[in-house]
């Protein structure tokens, strides 16, 4: 590594972490000449990208921005923290990345997007899916409206209902 101060060639490491989630390695080094510090970062080059197959058959990279502008549209003004909807993003990309190697269906993107929307608001979820099966009737819309009522909830939370020796709280 080349010091930003002297370019000597020569340091060494003096702390190294993972960060951004563990895709990153943080290390802090010192220079063995100048004795000046500076920190490096270490990121895993992405040579292939993830292909997005669309219902027309044309394939465009990945793009979890396009993820998220889907999002934001069917939150719209929602009192839903913006945390919520960026991790509900980053479990989307997370899950497509690890399930297809090298392309995924935008089927099974919008599927999992829809189905942590109605888990975090109905509402929202209601606006995603009228957009992603294109609706052409109000019938549709409404049959949609009593499948998502008849799902069960999601269960993710219910570990704090019950104490810490497993026993339900009153």
């Amino acid at each position: 590594m080349v010091c930003p101060y002297c370019e000597h060639n020569d340091d060494k490491v003096i702390d190294s972490r993972a960060a951004d989630g563990g895709r990153v390695v943080r290390r802090r080094r010192e220079c063995l000449k100048c004795e000046r510090r500076f920190t490096t970062y270490e990121r895993v080059e992405e040579t292939t990208r993830l292909m997005v197959v669309k219902r027309d058959g044309t394939r465009v990279p990945f793009n979890r921005e396009n993820v998220l502008k889907g999002v934001l549209a069917a939150c719209g003004k929602r009192a839903i923290p913006e945390e919520s909807k960026q991790a509900l993003v980053d479990e989307v990309e997370e899950e497509i990345t690890r399930e297809f190697e090298r392309e995924a269906p935008s089927r099974a993107i919008g599927e999992r997007v829809m189905q942590k929307l109605a888990n975090l608001d109905k509402v929202a979820y209601v606006r995603f899916a009228s957009e992603y099966y294109q609706f052409e009737n109000v019938g549709q819309f409404v049959e949609e409206l009593k499948e998502l009522d008849a799902r069960p909830k999601d269960m993710k939370d219910q570990a704090r209902l019950f104490g810490s020796d497993g026993t339900k709280r009153e």
